[in-house]
């Protein structure tokens, strides 16, 4: 077994371990705190898949500003067991249901898997941040011209709103 699969076998492990947790806790905040984890274990199966811009763009976005805005969010919330709404159970059994249902679908599909057919890691650069600024600012340029203009316009909007009058 090479370094490479005991990697992707421990990134596994632990994405679905803080997954798991993650479902399982009684706290917001820890709950969001292993969704964190989460994100981590996915950079680093991107990493393996030699797609280190998409890792990074992972934690930066997903694992620093949106889970901040989370934890944010669940503190202002401030839940408390005594305000907590009333269970309903009818939505209890529409979500065993559903979550059976993606589960049979889920083991169907990993059935029909062609075990020959196996992903080859660290192949190419398609994921390198070199190729990926090329083909942007070579085929895609007037898009990305566009956008970060709208991206501009809307940060000035945001602004202007957000100001005091």
């Amino acid at each position: 077994m090479n370094i490479t699969t005991l990697l992707f076998i421990l990134l596994s492990v632990m994405a679905a371990g803080s997954a798991i947790m993650m479902i399982t806790s009684k706290s917001p905040v820890h709950s969001v705190l292993w969704l964190i984890v989460v994100f981590f274990a996915i950079s680093g199966h991107y990493i393996l898949l030699n797609a280190q811009f998409l890792a990074i763009v992972n934690i930066i976005v997903y694992a620093g500003a949106i889970m901040v805005l989370f934890l944010f969010v669940v503190m202002l919330m401030n839940l408390n067991a005594d305000t907590e709404p009333v269970k309903n159970y009818r939505l209890q059994l529409i979500g065993i249901i559903s979550g059976g249902s993606l589960l049979l679908v889920l083991l169907s599909a990993l059935m029909k898997i062609d075990s020959h057919q196996l992903v080859q890691m660290k192949v190419g650069d398609a994921g390198l941040i070199k190729e990926l600024g090329k083909t942007l600012f070579t085929n895609y340029v007037l898009p990305f011209e566009l956008s970060s203009v709208l991206f501009l316009s809307a940060m000035i909007g945001a602004v202007v709103l957000g100001k005091k009058d």
